[in-house]
């Protein structure tokens, strides 16, 4: 599909961008699908990657919302938050009058998440009109390379008018086209931080010492989402420290699951799309070695170790989550605190304080129950800015300097080993608005994971206690 003319189209008084050719909206329609490939997913979107040769879509991917594969009839909000959302974003511009859930993300990201991480990181982008045939051509064309249990959880949602087009952050602007590789990590940091909320119960306590990804690794090790528990600890990446940073992203290597994948010109090399991958044996250590040959100038056995030197000087050097940390530790209350809140908020009694019964845990919350009204909403709003920081991605991309230190608008790295020079950008991804309503999803789960991990502890110590 060739787009001359390109423009974008402002629609007040929302603020979101569309695709325009000579004044008209561009619609893609069935015969443009098989210019999409997939990408990955989450648990919300299909993201798919453009290899076409329209200037307008070049260095683009495409996040296509998922609807469940239960059969159910597909129901649509009047609006796209609720009476208590509405309340909690109503100073964000535009987000209260979204006419969909979609727009309402999209304005999230354009007025909430890019000042608080910085605009050069973040790209909100803009919506592309779609007909169904071409939903419908998609689902068919990339369903077997989904991974089979998402693929029965659900589909691509066929009811769409729009789709948001978004940076293809593995690429540097103008795609291939160049002729330049480019090499890119995808990175999910996770919380980095330990909790110091004085509303975590003693019970708990455990929280105060190690980190939430830790301690979710034995749930999901219980639940059989993964087959063995990863070294990798995020405090390590975010610590400043040269040498731990250095031990994360080795620990990132040596078990991906979902939290590590490496792209070369925008085609995944390393890691898993849309599911976790396993630990890395030595049959994927070789071929990433080998694909990397064009990229790394080093003797084979050498270029996996100088490309992860490459990724863990560049987040020392560049302080790229340092930002982001700040925004995690906007949570200040906890899960354990900030719950009562969003009671509050709901005007709903709170089952929390009704389990804890008349003890001095509830007596705690007290507190928290009788502020205003206005510092509910903060302590919520805080808490939901810093689960999206706590759970979004970062792509570092790079790519050989033709011009040394000089030429470019990028930022550079040095990488030692074999002395080449490399331009870099770093970008955040998947800072998706997180609803209100998962608060609750949000308790729950961490009575699991706490409960979890504290019963892996207890049996690890019966067992050593047995065999001394």
């Amino acid at each position: 599909m060739e787009i001359s003319n390109f423009e974008t189209n402002i629609q007040a008084p929302l603020g979101i961008v569309n695709l325009k050719e000579d004044d008209k909206d561009v619609v893609l329609e069935q015969k443009h699908a098989v210019d999409w490939v997939y990408r990955g997913e989450g648990a919300a979107n299909l993201v798919l990657a453009y290899t076409g040769s329209s200037h307008s879509f070049i260095g683009k991917v495409m996040r296509i919302p998922k609807a469940p594969r239960n059969g159910s009839p597909h129901v649509r909000s009047p609006t796209a938050l609720s009476t208590q959302e509405r309340l909690l974003w109503r100073d964000v511009d535009g987000i209260v009058s979204s006419p969909n859930k979609e727009i309402a993300a999209q304005l999230y990201v354009q007025h909430v998440m890019s000042p608080l991480l910085g605009s050069e990181h973040v790209d909100a982008g803009m919506r592309v009109l779609v007909s169904r045939e071409f939903l419908e051509s998609v689902e068919k064309n990339v369903i077997c390379q989904r991974p089979a249990w998402r693929v029965d959880a659900a589909k691509a949602d066929t009811d769409r008018d729009s789709v948001l087009l978004l940076t293809d952050h593995s690429l540097f602007p103008g795609g291939t086209l160049n002729g330049k590789l480019c090499v890119s990590v995808e990175i999910k940091p996770k919380c980095g931080f330990l909790p110091f909320s004085r509303f975590i119960s003693e019970r708990n306590a455990i929280k105060r010492s190690i980190t939430r990804f830790r301690m979710h690794q034995a749930l999901k090790l219980h639940q059989g989402e993964i087959s063995e528990l990863s070294e990798y600890d995020p405090i390590d990446l975010f610590s400043k420290c040269k040498e731990r940073i250095d031990k994360a992203i080795i620990s990132l290597f040596n078990t991906p699951q979902n939290n590590f994948r490496v792209f070369l010109n925008g085609s995944l090399i390393f890691g898993a799309l849309g599911a976790g991958a396993n630990s890395t044996s030595f049959v994927i250590s070789e071929a990433f070695e080998d694909a990397l040959k064009s990229v790394i100038w080093a003797d084979n056995n050498l270029r996996t170790k100088n490309f992860l030197q490459l990724v863990s000087e560049t987040v020392y050097k560049s302080g790229v989550l340092d930002r982001l940390l700040e925004i995690q530790k906007l949570d200040n209350f906890d899960i354990e605190g900030a719950v009562h809140a969003y009671y509050d908020i709901i005007y709903e009694s709170c089952p929390v304080c009704r389990e804890s019964g008349g003890d001095k845990i509830s007596q705690i919350y007290t507190s928290l129950h009788s502020i205003p009204l206005d510092e509910s909403l903060k302590i919520v709003k805080d808490y939901l800015i810093a689960a999206t920081a706590k759970d979004c991605s970062l792509i570092i991309s790079f790519r050989p300097s033709e011009d040394g230190y000089s030429g470019s608008p990028y930022n550079k790295i040095h990488l030692d080993a074999t002395n080449q020079i490399f331009d870099y950008k770093a970008s955040f991804i998947d800072l998706d608005l997180k609803p209100l309503k998962k608060m609750e999803d949000y308790y729950e789960l961490d009575k699991k994971i706490v409960n979890c991990y504290t019963r892996m502890v207890e049996a690890e110590r019966s067992i050593k206690a047995n065999t001394t």
